[in-house]
C-alpha cells in the first residue's frame, strides 16, 4: 500500500473568475497548472489586476518541476510574467499559447530567461514523478488543451476551460476519443471547469456568433467597431472574415490587440489577404463604410482602448454618429458595473451598440451543466474537485458529480489555499497555505495584509484629513494650535467652525498625552482617535486621518 499521498493544493480560481492556479504534489515533485490574473473587482481601487500568492511555491522552489499552461487567455497565462520572476522553473503549452505568453514575456524584457517548451497535444513526456499527457478541448480560443497527469497513485485530469462545439471555428471539437483511452484504466481525480455549472442545457456554438457578426456588419451603413479579449484569437478571424466579406480594411487598436494580431497572422492562425489590416491614419482617409476597428477593453479596463474611445480620451478614434460597437464579451463577475459605464458613454455619444444581453455577439466558452455530465460520465473519476467559479458554481457542479455516481465523500469543494490530500481510497483537506489576493498596481504589488486598498476606499468614501503639529524642535513643547486641512471631507463651507473645534480637541488630546510622558508613536494613535471620534460624531464621516509634524 502506498501511504505517500498526492496533495491537490488550489493556489488560485477557486471562488473567484480568474486567477487560475493549482499545484499538484507527490513526494518531492509539484507540478503548477495555470498562471493567470483577476480582473479588479468594484472596490480595487487602482488596482491594474490580482495575481496568485505563489508564496507556498516559493518556500517549495526547488521541488517545483513545471509550469502547465492549458490555454492562451489572460486569466490563465496574465501571471506569468510575475511567477516566472520569482520561479526558474519550465513552461509547457500548446503552439498558440506559446505565442501568447511569448508576446507577454517580449514586452516585460523576460522572453530571454524564460524556458518555453511547445507540446502537441498526445505526445507523453515525463516531469519527476508525473507523466504528463495534454489533450485537445474546444474552448473560445484555438489550441486550448486540458493536461492527463499519471501520478503513482492514479490519473488526474484537469479539463482546463472547455465545452463541447460539434462545429467550432477552428474546426477542432474537444477530442473525448484519446480522453476516453487516457482514461480507460480509470481515474482518480478529476478537477474540471465549473464556470456554467448553473446554466441548464448545452453552450451555443460559436458558428452563432459568425453569423451575428456577418449579418451586423453586412448590414452597418457606417463605421464598425469590434471590442473583445486580445486572446480570442477565434472571434478576430468571425471579424475578420465579415471585413473581408464586405469590402471593409481593418484597423486595431489597443496594445495587446495588436501584438497578438502580428503574432496570430505570422503563426497562421489568422487569415486574411495581405492588405487588409491598416493603420488608424490610413482609415481615417477611408469611408466610413469600407472600415472596421477591432479595439481591446470588452471588460470596461480603464485604460483599454475602448474605455478612452468611449470617453473621448483616445488620440485616434473618437465616436461619429451612425457608428455601430459590437461588444464580443460578457462582462465577467465583478466588471459589470465597468462595462455598463463604457456602454452608456459610447450611447451618449451616438454609437448604436450591441452586446450580448441584446444580441447573440459572444457565446461563452464554458460546458453547461448537460456537457458537465457528459465530462463525468466519460471520465467517472473516483474524486472529484470542482474548479474555475465563484463558490456558487463549485456547488453547483459538485451537485452535478453526485447525481452523475460519483460518492458524496469523494467530491471536495475546496478554496484557495486548502491542501486535499488524497490516496487511492479516500481523501481529506490535511492543512491550508497562503492562497490570498496579491494586488498588482503598476510597478508596484501587494498582499492582502497592506493598508493601502483601505486607505484608498477611505479616501473614496469619506475624504482625507491632514493634521499638522508644530512642535519646538528641542523641547517638544507645542509651538501652536494644531491645523487642520481636509479633501473631500465636507464641503468648503462647513469646514472652518467644524476644524476649529476638531483643533481644540486635539490640543487637548496632546497635553493629556504629553502629561503621561508617552512616547510619540503613542502620542500619535492618540491624537488621530481623538480627532476622528470628534469628526465622526459632528458629520457622521470617517476621514483618512493623516498626522504630520514639523520641528521648529
Amino acid at each position: 500500500m502506498n501511504d505517500t499521498p498526492l496533495r491537490v493544493i488550489p493556489l488560485g480560481g477557486l471562488g473567484d473568475i480568474g486567477r487560475n492556479m493549482m499545484a499538484l504534489e507527490y513526494a518531492n515533485d509539484i507540478v503548477v497548472i495555470d498562471a493567470g490574473v483577476m480582473f479588479p473587482k468594484e472596490g480595487m481601487l487602482g488596482i491594474d489586476f490580482v495575481i496568485p500568492d505563489i508564496s507556498y511555491l516559493v518556500e517549495n522552489v526547488d521541488r517545483v518541476k513545471a509550469i502547465l499552461i492549458t490555454h492562451g487567455h489572460e486569466d490563465h497565462i496574465g501571471a506569468l510574467p510575475y511567477v516566472l520572476q520569482e520561479l526558474d522553473v519550465p513552461v509547457y503549452a500548446s503552439r498558440l499559447t506559446h505565442g501568447l505568453i511569448t508576446v507577454k514575456l517580449r514586452e516585460r524584457k523576460l522572453l530571454a530567461d524564460s524556458r518555453l517548451n511547445v507540446i502537441e497535444p498526445h505526445e507523453p513526456f515525463s516531469i519527476g514523478k508525473f507523466k504528463i499527457e495534454f489533450f485537445r478541448v474546444c474552448h473560445s480560443i484555438p489550441d486550448a488543451m486540458g493536461v492527463a497527469i499519471r501520478t503513482p497513485l492514479g490519473t488526474v485530469i484537469h479539463t482546463g476551460d472547455f465545452k463541447i462545439d460539434h462545429t467550432p471555428v477552428d474546426g477542432k471539437s474537444t477530442d473525448f476519443t484519446s480522453l476516453a483511452q487516457i482514461v480507460d484504466e480509470g481515474a482518480l481525480l478529476l478537477c474540471s471547469d465549473s464556470t456554467y455549472a448553473e446554466v441548464e442545457g448545452y453552450t451555443p456554438s460559436e458558428q452563432l456568433v459568425g453569423e451575428t457578426l456577418d449579418r451586423v456588419i453586412g448590414d452597418a451603413d457606417g463605421r464598425v467597431m469590434v471590442a473583445t479579449f486580445a486572446s480570442l484569437i477565434s472571434r478576430m478571424q468571425q471579424v475578420i472574415d465579415a471585413a473581408v466579406k464586405y469590402d471593409r480594411k481593418v484597423a486595431v487598436v489597443g496594445r495587446s490587440m495588436v501584438n497578438n494580431v502580428k503574432m496570430a497572422r505570422n503563426m497562421g492562425y489568422l487569415q486574411m489577404p495581405d492588405d487588409v489590416i491598416i493603420s488608424m491614419a490610413e482609415a481615417r482617409r477611408l469611408a466610413d463604410h469600407n472600415v472596421l476597428i477591432l479595439a481591446t477593453g470588452a471588460q470596461g479596463e480603464p485604460t483599454s482602448a475602448l474605455v478612452r474611445i468611449a470617453s473621448g480620451d483616445h488620440q485616434d478614434v473618437e465616436i461619429v454618429e451612425g457608428d455601430t460597437v459590437i461588444i464580443s464579451a460578457s462582462p465577467i463577475p465583478g466588471n459589470e458595473t465597468l462595462v455598463s459605464r463604457t456602454i452608456d458613454n459610447l450611447l451618449r455619444q451616438g454609437a448604436k451598440v450591441l452586446y450580448s444581453r441584446i444580441a447573440m455577439v459572444h457565446v461563452h466558452g464554458h460546458a453547461s451543466r448537460e456537457e458537465l455530465k457528459l465530462m463525468l460520465g466519460l471520465v467517472k473519476p473516483k474524486f472529484f474537485v470542482p474548479i474555475h467559479g465563484e463558490f456558487r458554481h463549485l456547488t453547483a457542479h459538485a451537485a452535478i458529480a453526485e447525481s452523475t455516481g460519483v460518492e458524496r465523500e469523494n467530491i471536495f469543494v475546496l478554496e484557495d489555499g486548502d491542501v486535499l490530500a488524497l490516496w487511492e481510497e479516500r481523501g481529506e483537506i490535511v492543512d491550508d497555505v497562503p492562497a490570498g489576493y496579491v494586488y498588482v498596481d503598476g510597478n508596484r504589488r501587494w498582499g492582502t495584509e497592506s493598508t493601502v486598498l483601505d486607505e484608498r476606499r477611505r479616501l473614496s468614501r469619506d475624504g482625507v484629513v491632514i493634521l499638522t503639529v508644530t512642535m519646538d524642535r528641542d523641547s517638544g513643547e507645542l509651538l501652536k494650535t494644531p491645523e487642520l486641512a481636509s479633501r473631500g471631507f465636507v464641503d468648503v463651507l462647513e469646514i472652518d467652525d467644524i476644524f476649529e473645534k476638531a483643533s481644540d480637541v486635539a490640543q487637548k488630546a496632546l497635553e493629556k498625552t504629553a502629561r503621561k510622558d508617552a512616547k510619540w508613536g503613542e502620542v500619535e494613535i492618540e491624537l488621530r482617535r481623538e480627532v476622528a471620534r470628534y469628526l465622526h460624531d459632528e458629520t457622521g464621516i470617517r476621514p483618512l486621518i493623516l498626522t504630520q509634524i514639523e520641528l521648529v
